[in-house]
């Protein structure tokens, strides 16, 4: 291979990638832009869900795993927010059958941190 066929390799795999990244950036077109509801361990986060639709997802890759996140549209203290959470965490499937039981009003504490995070949905006093 001479100088010219590399150059011309390596600049197809450069674009490549950036029409791949490209993509991937403009997948989140399709929900509202707004802050992103924080939790912090061990402290309680109270926060009303919109069930009123169906959840936007965002699929794409986090580290070398490929993920889907529900973008979940909720108020916190009267603030409009998204919930960015993956489909696969348990919480994602507690909230979902909170919802069809007709909760809209969670509590979640946060335990852990990083690959250790868990959340735990706080039930009421």
């Amino acid at each position: 291979m001479d100088e010219q066929e590399k150059i011309e390799t390596t600049t197809e795999q450069a674009d490549n990638w950036l029409k791949e990244e490209a993509e991937q950036i403009n997948v989140h077109d399709d929900y509202d832009e707004l802050p992103s509801l924080q939790f912090v361990e061990n402290k309680i986060v109270t926060f009303e869900v919109d069930f009123s639709q169906p959840f936007n997802k965002w699929s794409g890759k986090q580290g070398n795993k490929e993920v889907t996140k529900a973008i979940i549209p909720c108020t916190e203290k009267e603030e409009k927010k998204n919930l960015w959470l993956n489909v696969k965490n348990p919480l994602y499937g507690e909230l979902v059958k909170l919802g069809v039981a007709g909760q809209i009003k969670f509590r979640v504490m946060q335990s852990g941190n990083q690959a250790g995070t868990k959340y735990n949905i706080v039930e009421e006093d």
